[in-house]
Order: structure tokens, then sequence, then C-alpha cells
């Protein structure tokens, strides 16, 4: 009976299903724990395909890594009673490591052994049946550019490393100090805050403009001013767009009489340069 039992906890830790299902896999291998995992994988799977077509738009994001190489990942669930789920947050911390290790390459890190020696894939087969929510990873990057610095800021904190909104930041100079520290911890809460789509106006998405032309020339159509009246409203209104949008044309969160690009000036860093940016938020 306590062989049972123990083959049971050891099953149990290896795959993170249930008291009953790892007992009823055990009986039907016939005590053969090797071919229990098979089967309960096999079950996992069968729960989980079922699962997938569901709508998960809670999770959490990950940041991990140093000043050198620094890595955040989105891990997607159904409800924010699963993202405090302590099961599901140390599986994404881990993931989080595997993904910096990796690079965010998806397959890599798909195939990965994590610390029970089960790849990434089947541990998160797994995870979805033992918890019974789809979970699903979602967008990743890791920042490892030769002669830039890493910074990150995290809004709503979950726990530790996690949250419900992450911004990383690439910076490049050879400046090391306090005030180049200061200053990158002010601009990821700004970007965090400000919501830029790029680094400058040249670098802005080209359908993002487009998109925007489209909206301002429907606002406009019914106005009854001249065509050349509408010219001219129409290119202010797409100038303040890019503006807006872009990160140092943006006015400063901290002193908005300000722009960023004036605050980068004041710092009298000479080759100081934003090199990347960016922000993920769980739901957008």
């Amino acid at each position: 009976m306590s062989q049972d039992i123990d083959n049971i906890k050891q099953l149990r830790k290896s795959t993170g299903a249930g008291f009953k299902d790892c007992n009823a896999a055990i009986k039907e291998a016939n005590g053969d724990l090797d071919k229990a995992v098979e089967i309960l994988r096999v079950k996992g799977i069968s729960k989980a395909s079922k699962k997938m077509t569901r709508v998960a738009n809670e999770g959490v994001v990950a940041v991990t890594g140093d000043i050198n190489k620094m890595s955040l990942i989105e891990v997607n669930c159904e409800t924010d009673f699963v993202a405090k789920n302590e099961d599901f947050i140390l599986f994404v911390k881990e993931l989080n490591e595997i993904s910096n290790i990796c690079d965010s390459e998806i397959e890599k890190i798909r195939k990965y052994k994590m610390k029970n020696e089960i790849t990434v894939e089947a541990n998160l087969v797994n995870m979805v049946s033992k918890i019974g929510e789809k979970i699903t990873i979602g967008r990743l990057k890791t920042f490892n550019k030769p002669d830039s610095k890493n910074f990150y800021y995290l809004h709503t904190v979950v726990k530790d490393n996690l949250s419900k909104l992450a911004v990383v930041l690439s910076l490049e100079t050879s400046e090391d100090s306090d005030k180049l520290a200061n200053f990158a911890k002010q601009l990821t809460m700004h970007i965090a805050a400000s919501n830029p789509l790029a680094i400058e106006e040249a670098t802005l998405d080209k359908l993002a403009i487009e998109k925007e032309e489209l909206l301002i020339k429907e606002e406009l159509k019914n106005s009854g001013k001249p065509d050349d009246i509408i010219k001219k409203i129409s290119l202010g209104k797409i100038n303040k767009f890019k503006q807006d949008n872009s990160l140092i044309t943006q006015q400063w969160v901290m002193e908005p009489k300000k722009k960023v690009k004036d605050i980068i000036s004041e710092l009298k860093i000479s080759d100081l340069k934003i090199k990347e940016f960016y922000r993920l938020k769980i739901g957008e």
C-alpha cells in the first residue's frame, strides 16, 4: 500500500496531475510509472484540446535577466483567479527563465526540459489539465544587443517579477551612473503611461498612419468647410497624431511642459540613444 502511495506522489510531482488521475493511470499501467506518465499525457492532451477553443484574455507578464540581457514573456489564462494561482506563477517564472536562455525562440522553448525533466510543451498540457483553463504562451521578446543597457518597469505587480503591464527599455551609451539609471526608470514609467507606438515619427507604422488619415477624413467629410481648409485641418491632425505617438516628441509625463527629447537633451549624455522598447499589457 505504501509503495502505491509513493508511486502516486512521484507521479503527481512529475506531471502535476491530481491524486485520482494519478491513481487511475498507475492502475491502468500496471504500476509502470513511465507508462502512467504517457497515459496522463494522452488524457491531458485530450482534456486540453477541448479548452483551447476558449478565450484567454487574463494572465501575467514576466520579466527576467540583467542589464546586458533581458526577456519578457506573456502567459495567458482565462481568469484573474488562475493568474494568481501559485502553480501557475511558479510555471510562468521558470518559463520566463527558459525564454531568456532560448532568446525568446518559441520552438526552442517548447522543446526545452523544465526542472521536472519534462518539456515545456508537455508541462503546459499538464497545467491546462490540472487547472482546468486554457493557458497559452503569448507575446515574448529578448533584448540582447551589444553596447546596450536594459531596464524594466512593472505596473500592477501580481507577485515578484510578474505583473499585468511591463516595459523593457534598451539604451545605448557608455554612461554608467545613477543619473542614467534614474532617467531609465522614469522613461520606462513614461512608456507604460503614454503607450508610444514608435521611438520617432520616421519609424511609425505606415498602416497606423493610413488608418488615422481615414478616420480624420471621415470626421471632416460632412463639416461643410472648403477643401483647402479641410486639407490644412487634416494635415494638422495627422502631424499631432505622429507627435503624440512618437516617444521622443511626447509630452514628458513627469513634466508635461517638456517633451521627452528635451529631457534627454538636459541629461547631457552625448552618446545616449534610445535603441528599442517593448510595452506589454495583458488584454491589449
